[in-house]
C-alpha cells in the first residue's frame, strides 16, 4: 500500500502544485489527506470532472506549473470533451496528471453500474492516446511508474494518468470538512418521512449512493413493493433529469426527486431547465449535508451557497429549508397548495448505518417494474 502523505511528495517532486477533481470512494485517503494539508487556492474540489480539466488548464496558463485531476473512472465520461478539445497535445497540449480510482476492475466484485466503465476503462485511455500506468496494493515500484508519467507528461506536454486499484492507498484519519454535523436529523430518516408524506401514485427518483440504498431498504421494512421507485443506482447529478423527463410526460402524476447537494452542484445548470419548464407535479427535494458522503465525506461547494435562493434564481415557484422531522411535514403538507416547480432542500447530516444495504433487485428489474406502474395506472393529482 502506498501512504497518502509519500505519493504526495512525489507528486510535489515532479512539479506538481495544484490539486483538483471529484471525489471516489478508492481515493477518498488521498483526497482526504489533500483536504487537510493543502491552502484551498491550490486544492478545489470541483463541480464535475470536465471542470476539474479545466480548472488544471487555467492553473498551468497563469503559473507554468503542473496539475493533479482526480476522479473515479466513472466521471471520465464528464472529462472526455475536454481532455480532447483542450488539454490534448494537437490542441493546447496541457501537461496534466489524472489520478483515476478504477471502479469494478476486472475480476473484482463492485456494484452493477460499475460493471461497463471498470471493463472499458483502460480503453478508453487508450483510444483517448493518453499514457496510463497502474497502481496497486502490491505496487513496489510505484515511484519509478510515477516517473515515466511524469517524463512523458512535461516532455510532450499532454495529459497522463494513473489508473489507481482498490486498496492501493492506506488509511489517512482526520480530514476536515464541511459537513452539516449540527444536524440531528439523518438521511434515512428524512427519506422516510418523505415515503410516509407520498400519495399513492406518486412516484420517487433517487440519485445514486446512499440516497436509493436508503429509499430501498425503507420500502423493504415497510413491506413495500418498489415499483413507485426509480433508484438510480449511477449518473450522478442527473436524477433531476430523468424526474423532469417522467413528470412532463405525466403532469398529472406527483414526481418527488430525492437528490444530494454534490449532485445538484455536479450538473447544477438541470435546474435551470427544471425551472423553465417544470410544473406543479415536480417536486425537487435536496437531502444537503454538505458532503460527498458516498465516496469518503469530502465536503461540497453547498457549505457557501443558498440552495433554495439558488432555485428561486433559477425559475422554481416555491421554496424552503427545513431540517427537523416537523419542518419535512410541514413543508409537504405546505407544497400540496403550491405552484410549481418546488424546491425543498433537507438539512441533515453526514453519515449512515454501518450495516446499510444495497438493492437486491437489478436495475433492469427496477426499470421494468417501474415502468410498469408508469404505464398502467393513471394518477388523481391535479395540482
Amino acid at each position: 500500500m502506498i501512504h497518502p502523505g509519500e505519493m504526495f511528495e512525489a507528486l510535489e517532486g515532479h512539479g506538481i502544485s495544484f490539486f483538483t477533481g471529484v471525489p471516489d470512494s478508492l481515493l477518498k485517503h488521498f483526497c482526504s489527506f489533500l483536504t487537510d494539508h493543502l491552502p484551498e487556492h491550490r486544492h478545489i474540489i470541483a463541480a464535475n470532472e470536465g471542470g476539474a480539466v479545466a480548472l488544471a488548464t487555467g492553473y498551468y496558463l497563469a503559473t507554468g506549473r503542473l496539475g493533479l485531476v482526480y476522479m473515479q473512472n466513472s466521471g471520465l465520461g464528464n472529462a472526455v470533451n475536454p481532455l480532447l478539445s483542450l488539454a490534448d497535445k494537437e490542441v493546447y497540449s496541457i501537461p496534466m496528471l489524472l489520478m483515476i480510482g478504477w471502479r469494478a476492475e476486472p475480476g473484482v466484485h463492485d456494484e452493477p453500474q460499475h460493471l461497463k466503465q471498470g471493463r472499458v476503462t483502460l480503453d478508453m485511455l487508450e483510444r483517448m492516446e493518453i499514457p496510463y500506468e497502474i497502481l496497486g496494493p502490491e505496487t513496489e515500484n510505484w515511484r519509478d511508474a510515477l516517473g515515466r508519467l511524469a517524463h512523458l507528461m512535461t516532455e510532450q506536454e499532454r495529459p497522463v494518468a494513473l489508473v489507481i486499484r482498490k486498496g492501493t492507498f492506506s488509511v489517512y484519519g482526520g480530514a476536515r470538512d464541511g459537513a452539516a454535523e449540527d444536524s440531528c436529523l439523518s438521511r434515512e430518516d428524512a427519506i422516510r418521512l418523505v415515503v410516509e408524506n407520498l400519495g399513492p401514485e406518486d412516484v420517487v427518483i433517487s440519485t445514486t449512493g446512499m440516497t436509493s440504498r436508503e429509499l430501498f431498504e425503507i420500502r423493504e421494512a415497510r413491506g413495500e413493493g418498489h415499483a413507485q421507485d426509480f433508484l438510480t443506482v449511477g449518473s450522478m447529478g442527473h436524477s433531476s433529469q430523468i424526474a423532469l423527463g417522467i413528470a412532463l410526460a405525466q403532469p398529472h402524476r406527483r414526481v418527488v426527486c430525492l437528490d444530494g447537494d454534490g449532485a445538484l452542484i455536479m450538473h447544477t445548470g438541470n435546474a435551470i431547465i427544471i425551472g423553465n419548464r417544470a410544473h406543479g407535479n415536480f417536486i425537487h427535494v435536496v437531502l444537503n449535508n454538505n458532503a460527498h458522503d458516498s465516496v469518503g465525506g469530502q465536503p461540497t461547494a453547498a457549505t457557501t451557497v443558498d440552495l433554495p435562493a439558488l432555485a428561486r434564481a433559477c425559475g422554481y415557484k416555491y421554496t424552503a429549508s427545513v431540517d427537523s422531522a416537523a419542518g419535512i411535514c410541514k413543508a409537504l403538507d405546505d407544497v400540496k397548495e403550491q405552484a410549481g416547480p418546488i424546491f425543498l432542500e433537507v438539512r441533515v447530516r453526514k453519515g449512515a448505518r454501518k450495516d446499510l444495504g444495497r438493492p437486491t433487485s437489478t436495475p433492469l428489474e427496477n426499470r421494468t417494474e417501474f415502468m410498469n406502474r408508469l404505464m398502467s395506472r393513471t394518477s388523481k393529482f391535479g395540482g
